[in-house]
């Protein structure tokens, strides 16, 4: 039985050997530990500042836009011609809004109630745009629209209103909508100007955006720096609103009365070189300068349903262009007085001259007719002008010669740019006759302004030269830059470019525009208050056989000192007889008379 008995297993004891193997190991151990905790601290401690930065250099930075405000443009009188409004964009993120049913919750009622925003449209919205951070919501709201709700998200009330975000911008604005559009142009997506002051003075009107950044700082807590943006400069005009609105009503008019295939005003400071007023009859909204609506001011709606996309475009542009400054044409017999000038000038002519039209000259194998082809008979130097007799300047160009006539075209500026403060000028050079290459019959076409081509800016600068003294001022729509906090930044002054006649000269030019009204071919600009001085004009068009014509008149008052000079042009009068000069006389006596007024100019003390 005892060996059946299970024997007990003997126990090991450690002996010396293990003993020693053991403590090494537990040794190693709590060395290891203690290595460990000591690079611990040392990181924690002594390193800490360089790990937290190279963190922080991993963290993914965010920064916002914010928009620089585009410099207003205002007339001479400080009134608003383009603005620039704050306007806000609604901007939801759904995965946050969605990441509790009590955010979701507070998050829509705090929209509904204080931006009336539908609800189950809300809803709709966020659930279908679930997995993102940035989804638009709405678009240009103004400031009073989404006051409320910033209101209510600053304040503690909103602890569990999450996920909105409101983007700023700005919008142009016009407050006058059409009033001088092609003098203001407007501006295209990504606040670039286009036409106009909007263009030629982009660098100026436009500022810089500045930043907002978001990031982690070094105690690992979100923080920002902002980076204010830098703002557009104001832009002063010398448009004068008043002016200019008058100037567009009485086109207006007439373009309901009569129509034209285009009809334009310019109305400047003889003294300076100011520009009061530009207006065109194919003036547009500069609020949709690409709505459809615009182009029936010059195509009908027939015309308008057939164009393709490329003849819109197209059709745009023309619209868009100020005619004033690019469009060229023969000016006809408002150019009479420069060729008298120059006669004067040189000495040619002493003012007490006669001449005979019968009606006609005959120039090498040409015919050419006076506007009044029965012949006007014997005249003076002065009813040359007040008559517009083409044979008289005709006569007088052949004694002054192609040489005399060529330099005072160019001294008067014709043919080269103006230098206006506003883009697209027209280039006229190629349209002047060199004096190396005029013919017999050049001399005496160009003589009442027929043969070469003349924007009206051309003709309207030059013009004031001829009634001031004889100072051609460079043309400019723009007196003053200020900051975007009103402080004067730089004035524009008159730029003088060259001395064109004497004051003598001047004087007698003067007198004898001035029997242009009393007893010629303007009678019909004669006011109550006021003396003037004028000159017609009709040229007809190329080609000749066409029978179309281009009116025109130029007039000025007071005679005894011009404070304001009115150039009125009609190309092709369409329910009337295109030479009817009559109808532009008649505009612009009173855009004229209306000017003198706003200007609170000095009534005459003679007639």
């Amino acid at each position: 039985m005892a060996n059946l008995k299970k024997r007990r297993k003997p126990i090991k004891r450690l002996n010396d050997a293990m003993k020693r193997r053991t403590m090494i190991a537990c040794g190693i151990i709590a060395l290891l530990f203690v290595l460990l905790i000591g690079r611990l601290i040392y990181f924690s401690i002594f390193k800490n500042g360089i790990y937290k930065r190279q963190v922080l250099s991993q963290q993914n930075y965010s920064s916002e836009t914010l928009p620089y405000k585009r410099g207003d443009i205002l007339d001479r009188d400080g009134n608003t011609l383009a603005t620039s409004q704050k306007m806000y964009t609604l901007v939801l993120e759904p995965k946050n809004i969605l990441r509790s049913e009590e955010v979701q919750k507070s998050t829509i009622d705090a929209l509904h109630k204080y931006m009336k925003l539908d609800e189950d449209k809300l809803l709709k919205f966020i659930k279908r745009h679930k997995d993102s951070y940035y989804s638009v919501y709405r678009e240009e709201l103004s400031y009073s629209q989404i006051a409320d709700l910033k209101d209510f998200i600053a304040s503690d009330k909103a602890e569990n209103v999450s996920g909105i975000v409101f983007n700023e911008k700005y919008k142009r604005r016009y407050p006058n909508q059409s009033l001088a559009s092609q003098v203001i142009g407007f501006v295209s997506d990504g606040m670039i100007g286009t036409g106009g002051i909007e263009q030629y003075y982009n660098s100026t009107l436009s500022g810089v955006d500045g930043r907002k950044y978001k990031y982690l700082n070094e105690e690992l807590e979100q923080d920002s720096s902002i980076v204010e943006p830098e703002n557009g400069k104001t832009v002063v005009t010398t448009i004068d609103s008043n002016i200019q609105k008058l100037a567009e009503d009485q086109l207006s008019k007439f373009e309901k009365k009569y129509g034209s295939k285009g009809s334009s005003i310019l109305v400047m400071n003889p003294n300076n070189g100011e520009i009061y007023a530009m207006a065109n009859s194919t003036s547009y909204n500069l609020e949709s300068p690409r709505d459809d609506k615009n182009l029936l001011k010059k195509y009908s709606q027939s015309q308008v349903n057939k164009m393709s996309e490329k003849e819109k475009t197209k059709a745009f542009n023309e619209i868009w262009k100020n005619p004033i400054v690019s469009n060229a044409f023969e000016p006809g017999s408002t150019y009479k007085p420069f060729t008298v000038a120059a006669g004067l000038e040189e000495g040619i002519l002493k003012g007490n001259e006669t001449y005979y039209c019968d009606g006609y000259q005959k120039v090498g194998p040409h015919t050419i007719h006076c506007s009044h082809r029965s012949g006007h008979g014997l005249i003076t130097l002065s009813q040359s002008i007040s008559l517009s007799c083409n044979d008289a300047l005709m006569q007088i160009a052949a004694k002054e010669g192609k040489n005399v006539f060529a330099r005072y075209q160019k001294n008067f500026n014709f043919g080269n740019k103006t230098g206006i403060d506003l883009p697209g000028e027209a280039q006229t050079a190629s349209l002047l006759h060199d004096a190396k290459d005029m013919t017999a019959a050049d001399l005496a076409t160009s003589s009442f302004g027929q043969s070469f081509n003349c924007s009206m800016i051309q003709m309207g600068s030059a013009f004031c030269s001829l009634i001031n003294g004889g100072n051609y001022y460079k043309p400019h729509v723009v007196k003053q830059l200020r900051s975007s906090n009103g402080e004067v930044v730089s004035n524009i002054e008159p730029t003088l470019v060259k001395q064109t006649i004497s004051k003598e000269t001047s004087d007698k030019l003067r007198k004898y525009m001035k029997e242009t009204v009393d007893s010629g071919t303007g009678t019909k600009a004669k006011m109550k208050d006021y003396t003037a001085g004028s000159k017609t004009g009709t040229a007809q068009k190329i080609p000749r056989s066409a029978g179309t014509y281009i009116v025109s008149f130029c007039g000025f008052a007071p005679v005894e000192n011009p404070q304001v000079l009115v150039y009125v042009v009609i190309d092709e009068i369409q329910r009337d007889s295109q030479t009817n000069t009559g109808l532009a006389v008649e505009i612009a006596k009173k855009v004229l008379e209306g000017s003198l007024k706003e200007l609170n100019v000095a009534k005459s003390s003679k007639k």
